[in-house]
């Protein structure tokens, strides 16, 4: 998208969470984290403040648009895990230490 539309500000997020749990996500281990990549900081600092509205932790910025293509894996976990178990509601946590 980014290479077709070069004065694009595009941000991924949101992949990574089924649309039930995009807004107030709330889990019994806690809330879940959400990622995001792009080439533009503003454009960014726009989507992390949507995600705060949304009621999620701070985001997670990989960094540049070309991080997505790790984005894309971790969504087909989340997709395969879901086809597996037949539930939806699940998320990633990014554990710190």
């Amino acid at each position: 998208m980014q290479r077709w539309l070069p004065k694009a500000r595009v941000v991924k997020a949101f992949n990574i969470v089924g649309n039930a749990s995009m807004v107030q996500p709330q889990f019994p281990g806690g809330h879940p984290d959400m990622f995001l990549c792009g080439n533009d900081a503003a454009a960014k600092e726009t989507v992390g403040d949507i995600c705060t509205a949304f009621g999620w932790p701070p985001v997670i910025d990989l960094g540049g648009i070309e991080m997505s293509r790790y984005l894309e894996p971790l969504a087909m976990i989340w997709i395969v895990y879901g086809f597996r178990t037949n539930t939806w509601n699940h998320a990633f946590k990014l554990l710190r230490k």
